[in-house]
């Protein structure tokens, strides 16, 4: 027994614990939610040159989701990999928005000058020409649910409902009072529809009614720049002045939530949303997506009714969109650049459930059997082999390395200790060996045993850090104790003299930074009663 307990007893002198700082300061910068994660995953490229302003971005519902790009009297098609395709340049104005229909083979686009044109996306043909706008068109938009209708507004403040097929205006629709500038269509009927104008109304339109006047209007406070309707197609999105505002068309046009986290104007929204891999559809959730003049892309959660991310571009954004298959997201800017971001994800397989070209099964490999103690090969795995559940494990101490520092205290050699850790010229191993000393009651002892360099080095360290916040409330009581306890010697050396005055300087700085954080402090102060009476 005696024996065992002088084992225990040595092995607890020998293990060895590393120095380390107490005073060590929180991170400033909260954690990355998995939201954020999933956001910043989208690997951002830059699509430059493209002459002016990204007025509008456009989406194709079928795979493998191709986008397009207005800007001055052009589109660009891009392909499911970000990358430019083709360009439609027949247009005489400035392209102003943009429309791909349900089934990705027709393209509709208006400009300022009252002009609206269906294309043929693989041969950029104009097959349409839809003329009957006095003022620039704003908008056009394709019903989600129906290929042969066209929904357009102006300037002239005037909702067009289109015949495509036969260039002719079905419906006029007269009730805004000023530019009709965004409008969507209803994504669970081909006849609702929802527009936006600069009278500050969103106005609901169902092309069933005879005498052609809106169903439903809200105001939304603002000049309305873009309405969205939600995925469920009961409640609506619209975006106006530095809000982003959510309207329940069931519940008779209320409304549900007000998001203001934008500083300027906000100039579009759109709807995005969180594929989870290898789930269905139950989980996926949608956000809204906004930019705005300020340069921030905001990302609202409208089930939780809170922002959830939010990113910074260094030029005012105008336009965004985001891909069906949530794997693309696109930002345009008033100076033409696009920022493109595409998330990595597993490739889905083509028909024919995972067959070669030549329409023959692929032959999967044999699954191998799971190891057993009965197996020969259990008794041979390697140092790869990751455990199992009922495994018992054997853990290894693993080596300490130490720090010169520490192998110096280890020995009780103090005065070294310190006079090491300060060559080494770090802050944070230096606090630690100082904290360490004053535990074992002997930081004054080595003070008073340094010598001149020694001491040299210890004032430049103070003059550098002991108006530090993390630190100060150490090092400040050191510097103290070292003026009183070595004035002779610092009287009696230059160099000495110049650390001191370093450190007075140093002191003096911290001192005048603080007496202004006090006068801010008391400008703030009232004003933060006045808003908290509110």
């Amino acid at each position: 027994m005696a024996e065992i307990r002088a084992e225990e007893q040595t092995l607890a002198v020998s293990k060895t614990f590393l120095i380390k700082p107490k005073l060590k300061p929180k991170a400033r910068t909260l954690p990355q939610t998995p939201e954020s994660k999933y956001w910043s995953s989208f690997k951002s490229t830059q699509i430059p040159n493209l002459v002016s302003s990204i007025s509008s971005l456009s989406f194709s519902p079928s795979p493998p989701h191709p986008f397009a790009a207005a800007y001055s009297a052009s589109v660009s098609l891009f392909d499911g990999n970000v990358s430019p395709s083709s360009t439609i340049s027949s247009f005489s104005d400035v392209v102003s928005s943009i429309s791909f229909r349900s089934d990705g083979l027709l393209l509709a686009a208006s400009d300022l000058s009252g002009l609206v044109q269906v294309f043929d996306v693989k041969t950029r043909t104009p097959l349409r020409r839809l003329r009957s706008h006095t003022r620039p068109v704003r908008f056009v938009k394709y019903p989600v649910l129906d290929k042969l209708h066209l929904l357009s507004g102006g300037d002239d403040a005037v909702v067009k409902f289109w015949d495509v097929a036969g260039e002719s205006v079905v419906l006029d629709l007269m009730g805004h009072k000023d530019y009709v500038r965004c409008g969507d269509c209803s994504p669970v009927s081909s006849d609702l529809f929802v527009t936006g104008s600069y009278d500050h109304t969103v106005k609901v339109w169902d092309v069933r009614v005879e005498d052609s006047r809106s169903v439903l209007e809200v105001n939304h406070g603002k000049p309305v720049e873009d309405v969205i309707y939600l995925p469920s197609g009961g409640l609506i999105a619209t975006a106006g002045g530095n809000s982003v505002k959510i309207w329940d068309l069931i519940g008779g046009g209320r409304m549900v939530h007000s998001m203001e986290s934008h500083n300027k104007t906000v100039t579009s929204i759109c709807v995005g949303r969180i594929r989870k891999e290898n789930c269905g559809d139950e989980s996926m959730e949608d956000r809204i997506l906004s930019v705005g003049l300020d340069g921030y892309m905001k990302v609202f959660d409208y089930g939780n009714m809170k922002v959830t991310h939010s990113m910074r571009f260094p030029a005012p954004l105008m336009s965004v969109g985001f891909s069906p298959d949530c794997r693309t997201r696109v930002i345009g800017t008033s100076n033409g650049i696009i920022f493109a971001g595409r998330r990595k994800g597993k490739e889905n397989v083509e028909s024919g459930g995972g067959g070669n070209v030549l329409g023959f099964e692929s032959i999967s490999e044999p699954e191998r059997r799971g190891l057993r103690p009965t197996y020969f090969r259990y008794f041979h795995r390697g140092q790869s082999e990751k455990p199992v559940e009922g495994d018992y494990l054997v853990m290894r101490n693993k080596k300490v390395k130490l720090a010169e520092h520490d192998k110096l205290l280890k020995k009780f050699r103090h005065k070294d200790a310190l006079v090491s850790v300060l060559n080494k010229k770090s802050q944070e191993n230096v606090v630690a060996v100082m904290e360490e000393l004053v535990t074992r009651k002997k930081l004054l002892k080595c003070v008073s045993n340094l010598d001149t360099d020694e001491l040299g080095l210890l004032l430049m360290f103070l003059s550098k850090n002991a108006t530090m916040p993390r630190y100060s409330s150490l090092l400040m009581g050191l510097t103290e104790k070292v003026i009183e306890m070595r004035a002779e010697d610092i009287r009696s050396s230059d160099p000495l003299k110049g650390h001191i005055r370093n450190l007075k300087r140093s002191i003096e700085e911290e001192l005048r930074i603080q007496h202004s954080l006090q006068e801010i402090q008391g400008i703030i102060s009232p004003l933060l009663r006045i808003a908290g009476r509110r």
